[in-house]
C-alpha cells in the first residue's frame, strides 16, 4: 500500500468533551448514590443487596455508552458536513466546465487497451523498506467480460484479482460470470480524455451527486459482493477533483473501497482520499501496454521488484493471450514474492 502522511480527522472536540463530561458525571453520581445506599442499608438492616448495587452500576454503564454514541455520532456528522461542504464549494466550478461529447458505443467487441498513447503514467512513489516476510504482489486483471477471459485466467491457477466491466449489448453476461466467483472487483468506466470504444454508462466530469451516486447504488445491487473498485479509463474524470469527491461520496455510502488504475498522471485521487480521510491505493505497473510477451514479462520482473523493494506493488494486466503466456512462463520470478488477491492485499 502506497504511504501517505496521515491526515487530521475532522472531529467536534468541544462536543466530544461535553458528553465524556456529563458521562463521567452521571457514573460518579450513580456510584455514590449505589455505594451510599449500600453501606446505610447494611448498618441500618435495610433490604439493600450488592445486586441491587451491580444494577445500579450497570446503569451507570448503559448512561455512558449512550452518552458516547451520541458523541461519536455527532462527530461524524460533522464530518459528513464538511464533505457536502466541500462538494457544494466546487459547484460552481464544475458546471462552468465544457461538457464532451458522448462517444459513440461500439456495437462491436473490441480488445482491451487504455487510453493514453505512448508509456503509461508512472505508478504512486514509495519509500525503500525492509520487511522480514515476504513481500505482497497483487495483480489485477481488468476488462474481465466473457467466460473465455475467466476459465483462461481460472487455468493459470494463481490468486489473480479479476475486475469486471459492468454489463452492457456487448458483453452482457459479466455480471452474472462475477456472481459465480468467490471474490472479484468492479471495473468501473469513467471519462477519458480521447478514448473511442467509451462503454455504455460512462461516469462524467459534468454527472450531479445524484447521477453519480444513483449508478453507483445500481452497480451495487448488479454486484452485491464487491467491495473494491478500480478505474477503466478515467484520465478526465480522475484528473477532476470535483467528480472524484463526488464519485467518493458515492463509494463511501456503498462501502466500496477505490484503486486508482492511474490512468493519468495528473490524477486527483491521492488528494480526494486524503479528503476523506482514507489512504490512497493505486496500481504501481502496467503489464500489458505493449502486447508482446517478452515486454510483458519484464514488467512482471519490474513489479516484483517494487514490491521487494517497498514490501508491496500492484499490478494490472488484462486477459489478453500474451499477459496470460507471460505470467505462465514468470512463475519462477513471482516465487519471490507472495501473490496474493486484493483484498489480502489491504
Amino acid at each position: 500500500m502506497t504511504k501517505r502522511k496521515q491526515t487530521k480527522k475532522v472531529t467536534s472536540t468541544p462536543l466530544v468533551i461535553k458528553y465524556l463530561s456529563l458521562a463521567a458525571i452521571a457514573l460518579l453520581m450513580l456510584g455514590i448514590a449505589g455505594l451510599s445506599g449500600y453501606y446505610f442499608g447494611f448498618e441500618s438492616g435495610q433490604e439493600q443487596t450488592k445486586a441491587q448495587l451491580a444494577q445500579e452500576q450497570a446503569q451507570a454503564k448503559k448512561v455512558i455508552e449512550e452518552l458516547q454514541s451520541a458523541a461519536e455520532t455527532q462527530v461524524q456528522k460533522s464530518r459528513n458536513e464538511q464533505l457536502g461542504e466541500l462538494l457544494k464549494k466546487h459547484e460552481e466550478v464544475a458546471a462552468a466546465e465544457p461538457q464532451p461529447p458522448v462517444a459513440e458505443v461500439a456495437t462491436s467487441e473490441v480488445a482491451a487497451t487504455h487510453e493514453y498513447e505512448n508509456v503509461p503514467p508512472e505508478g504512486p512513489k514509495r519509500e525503500a523498506t525492509k520487511k522480514a516476510t515476504l513481500p505482497k504482489l497483487a495483480i489485477i486483471i481488468d476488462d474481465v467480460a466473457f467466460a473465455r477471459d475467466v476459465a483462461a485466467i481460472k487455468a493459470l491457477n494463481i490468486p489473480l484479482t479479476l475486475s469486471f466491466l459492468p454489463p452492457n449489448k456487448r458483453h452482457p453476461d459479466s455480471a452474472q460470470l462475477a456472481a459465480k466467483e468467490p471474490f472479484y472487483m468492479l471495473h468501473l468506466p469513467l471519462e477519458a480524455m480521447n478514448f473511442s470504444a467509451e462503454e455504455h454508462h460512462t461516469l462524467y466530469v459534468k454527472d450531479s451527486q445524484q447521477r453519480i451516486s444513483e449508478r453507483i447504488a445500481e452497480l451495487r445491487k448488479i454486484f452485491p459482493k464487491t467491495t473494491y473498485v478500480n478505474n477503466h479509463t478515467g484520465s478526465r474524470f480522475t484528473a477532476n477533483e470535483v467528480a472524484m469527491n463526488r464519485l467518493g461520496f458515492a463509494l463511501r455510502q456503498e462501502k466500496m473501497h477505490f484503486i486508482d488504475s492511474r490512468t493519468t498522471a495528473e490524477t486527483k485521487v491521492p488528494k480526494v482520499m486524503q479528503n476523506f480521510n482514507l489512504p490512497y491505493v493505486a496500481r504501481d505497473v502496467f503489464l500489458d501496454h505493449v502486447a508482446d510477451v517478452q515486454a510483458i514479462k519484464k514488467q512482471i520482473r519490474r513489479a516484483v521488484e517494487i514490491a521487494k523493494q517497498s514490501g508491496s506493488a500492484i499490478a494490472i494486466g488484462h486477459p489478453r493471450k500474451e499477459t496470460l503466456r507471460a505470467l505462465r512462463e514468470s512463475s519462477d520470478v513471482l516465487r519471490e514474492v507472495q501473490l496474493v488477491r486484493i483484498d489480502h492485499y489491504m
